[in-house]
C-alpha cells in the first residue's frame, strides 16, 4: 500500500513538474506577445481612468456651472434664454454643442424636447426628446409620454399610442402609468380603435381606481361602449 501511495505521489510530483516546464516555455516563446498585451493592458486602464478624471469629470463640472442659469431660465418660462443663453452663460443648445459628451448636454435635450413642445414646434421638440437618454425609468417614461404627445400634436397617432404604452409599462407605478393608460385609451378611441380604447380604461379601472384617472374613468368606458 505504501509502495502504491510512494508511486502515486511520484506521478503526481511529475505531473506537476512538466505543468510548471510547459507553463515556463510557453512564457519564454510568447514574451513578446505578452509584453505587447501587458503593456496594452496598462495603457487602456491608464487612459481610461485618465480620460475620466482628467478629462470628463472637469468637463462635466463646467457643464454644469454654464447649465444652472438656463435652468433658472426654464423654470421662469424665459424660453429663448433658455434655449440661446443670456450672453453670460450658455443656453441648453450650447451646453449640447459644447459639451457634448456630458450628463448634462444629455439632460438638456429633454430640457429642449419641453421647449420646444410648448412653443408648438413639435418636430423640432421629437428630435431633442428621441436623442435623450435616462437610466432613471420613471425620468424615461415621462420623456416617451411626451414624445407621444408630440405625435398626437403631428396627427401621427400610431406613433402616438406606441409612444404612451412604452411610458406606461416601463416603470408600472400608481402615478404615472394610470395617465399614460389614460391617454393611451383616449388615442385609441380617436383611432376608431374602440375595443382597445376600452381595454386600456378598464384597466385604469381595475388596477388604479384611486388614481385621479381612476376616479371618473366609468364615463370614459360608457362613452367607448356607446361607439362600439
Amino acid at each position: 500500500m505504501a509502495k502504491k501511495n510512494s508511486e502515486h505521489d511520484e506521478e503526481v510530483i511529475v505531473d506537476v513538474v512538466e505543468s510548471y516546464n510547459k507553463t515556463q516555455q510557453y512564457l519564454l516563446d510568447n514574451q513578446r506577445q505578452l509584453t505587447i498585451f501587458g503593456g496594452l493592458l496598462v495603457l487602456i486602464i491608464g487612459g481610461y481612468f485618465g480620460f475620466t478624471k482628467l478629462y470628463m469629470e472637469p468637463l462635466e463640472a463646467e457643464a454644469r456651472e454654464q447649465m444652472w442659469k438656463a435652468e433658472q431660465y426654464f423654470e421662469k418660462d424665459s424660453l429663448d434664454l433658455a434655449i440661446y443663453g443670456d450672453g453670460n452663460y450658455y443656453g441648453f443648445e450650447a451646453i449640447i454643442d459644447n459639451y457634448s459628451m456630458t450628463e448634462s448636454a444629455n439632460l438638456a435635450k429633454y430640457y429642449l424636447g419641453v421647449i420646444h413642445y410648448k412653443k408648438g414646434e413639435f418636430e423640432i421638440a421629437l428630435s431633442h426628446l428621441e436623442d435623450f437618454y435616462s437610466e432613471d425609468v420613471m425620468v424615461s417614461s415621462v420623456a416617451k409620454g411626451l414624445i407621444g404627445d408630440c405625435y398626437v400634436a403631428l396627427n401621427d397617432y400610431d406613433n402616438a399610442v406606441a409612444y404612451y404604452l412604452k411610458a406606461a409599462k416601463d416603470e408600472v407605478n400608481k402615478f404615472t402609468t394610470p395617465i399614460y393608460l389614460k391617454k393611451a385609451a383616449v388615442t385609441f378611441e380617436t383611432m376608431g380603435e374602440y375595443k382597445k380604447a376600452l381595454k386600456s380604461f378598464n384597466e385604469i379601472k381595475n388596477k388604479y381606481p384611486q388614481s385621479q384617472e381612476g376616479r371618473d374613468i366609468e364615463k370614459y368606458i360608457a362613452r367607448v361602449e356607446g361607439k362600439m
